[in-house]
């Protein structure tokens, strides 16, 4: 039989390389979350370092009026206990004592309001900003339009890598990457040292765009305009999430914000701006089948993939798009309007933030795939005139 010591060293042992296998497993991120991480996250900004000082003076003082008050209510108790003869006392009210406990709190509120007021303050002045982007939430993932400053008119959405929401979906993370659930096709860049104003909307349900490092966070809410900033001070990958619990896919939402530095940044403005103008299509151009399948594929990985699956067979809710009957109707105009204007009450969204060409192309697609083989084509001129009715 196996001694108690022998168990134990065993127990021991296990734990040990449970412990050493889950360190290999989770790692810290730079720029994001870290392993054990129990203070805030590490400031990039002016404001939040001063987030941070607050925290820690108002940690302090808390600590100090708690430690202070027990303190001499609990020695109060313990001396004036009934057991050692203790007689209570018969006074009047004491005007000092009216005055001390009065003006002693309202002093510590003030250095408290104060400093607090001054920060808050500070984050809510979005003026003079040197580039405006506008956020949008979509069920799940983030649009940004540049409207301000160098790299005005580019637009792009920032969805979850394919991969890792597949990896997700099996189950085996193993070997998940340091930046699991938090790479994104598109991340949001921004120069470095430049005040870079964030005006929050949403196209569906309420969402919330936050990133620790930058002392931010700023709901996004359907038919509102609301806006924070920030200016970051170091180049680098910043991660954030949605902060607010927006649906079943709440958990594959995530924020990557590169902080370029000014040379780099103009370099990337150049280039999304190139990009940008070989993909405008030509919305009169006829298209052939299988190129515009191919582009659809691309299209359907990146935006439709995640809730109707890569087989087209969806899950739960999530209808399927393989065998439906909407899908294989040779009218158009009906699965054109699904797209266009959602379905299901949002739990389908709208997908009228993608180009004409783009949503004729995954249509086209989603005919052509699986088991549909419908061999029909939509053109992008259906779609454009789809988009008015």
């Amino acid at each position: 039989m196996m001694s108690i010591p022998r168990k134990l060293a065993g127990a021991l042992g296990w734990a040990g390389a449970w412990m050493a296998t889950a360190a290999q497993a989770v790692q810290d991120l730079p720029g994001g979350p870290a392993v054990m991480q129990l203070n805030l996250h590490p400031p990039v900004t002016r404001i939040a370092e001063e987030q941070h000082w607050l925290h820690w003076m108002m940690l302090i003082l808390c600590t100090v009026i708690f430690v202070a008050v027990f303190s001499v209510m609990f020695y109060s108790i313990w001396k004036h206990r009934k057991s050692q003869g203790a007689q209570a006392a018969h006074f009047h009210e004491s005007v000092a004592v009216e005055i001390a406990w009065t003006v002693v709190p309202f002093i510590i509120i003030i250095l408290m309001a104060l400093p607090a007021t001054k920060v808050l303050v500070a984050q809510k002045d979005t003026t003079n900003a040197d580039i405006t982007i506008k956020t949008t939430g979509y069920q799940w993932k983030w649009g940004y339009d540049y409207l301000k400053g160098e790299g005005e008119g580019i637009s792009f959405l920032s969805t979850l890598d394919s991969s890792h929401r597949a990896m997700s979906n099996s189950g085996n993370v193993s070997d998940a990457p340091v930046d699991y659930l938090f790479k994104v096709d598109n991340p949001l860049v921004v120069p470095v040292g430049q005040k870079i104003r964030i005006i929050t909307t949403a196209n569906d349900v309420i969402h919330s765009f936050m990133v620790p490092a930058f002392g931010i966070k700023q709901d996004a809410i359907p038919g509102f305009v609301r806006d924070t900033w920030f200016r970051a001070e170091k180049v680098g990958d910043y991660y954030g999430q949605c902060a607010e619990l927006c649906g079943k896919e709440h958990a594959y939402m995530p924020i990557h914000v590169k902080v370029l530095s000014a040379s780099d940044y103009t370099e990337w403005v150049q280039a999304e701006t190139k990009k940008a103008a070989a993909l405008r299509d030509d919305p009169a151009k006829v298209w052939e089948l299988a190129a515009l399948v191919q582009r659809g594929e691309k299209v359907y990985a990146a935006n439709c993939a995640a809730c109707h699956q890569a087989n087209g067979k969806g899950a739960g809710p999530i209808k399927p798009l393989d065998g439906s009957a909407i899908v294989q109707d040779a009218d158009h105009a009906k699965q054109i309007q699904v797209v266009l204007q959602g379905a299901a009450n949002g739990a389908m969204p709208s997908w009228k933030q993608l180009g004409d060409t783009d949503l004729a192309a995954v249509i086209s697609y989603t005919k052509n795939a699986w088991s549909n083989k419908t061999g029909q084509i939509v053109q992008p001129s259906e779609i454009v005139a789809q988009r008015g009715k």
